[in-house]
């Protein structure tokens, strides 16, 4: 089966914000846009192997998401029956579960 790759409304402006990033830093538009043809490249070769991301887990669970490391970012996707959907694209030093999931609450004890 060959497997596509689809992109969120909210990958999409992450991905616009990581461009914004690298030419605010690099002054370059050729500089920016290699960087995004290159994540684009590392997260579109997930397509051959789609399980081979790294796993995210949260409480020791399996999340669903799996995720690939470029550079300073990281993408997240999930596998879906024929195709990957990348849902966020988020800096690596960021709190990307909250990001992800929102607020945790904590459990309630037992009284």
């Amino acid at each position: 089966m060959s497997y596509s790759v689809r992109y969120t409304l909210e990958a999409i402006r992450d991905m616009d914000a990581v461009w914004d990033g690298v030419y605010e830093a690099s002054k370059s538009y050729d500089i920016a846009d290699r960087y995004i043809e290159e994540f684009a490249d590392t997260i579109t070769a997930k397509k051959a192997f789609q399980f081979s991301g790294i796993p995210l887990e949260y409480r020791g669970l399996f999340t669903g998401f799996y995720f690939v490391n470029y550079k300073k970012y990281q993408a997240f996707y999930r596998v879906r029956d024929d195709y990957l959907e990348v849902i966020r694209i988020i800096m690596s030093k960021s709190d990307y579960i909250k990001m992800l999931f929102g607020e945790q609450e904590e459990p309630f004890d037992d009284f």
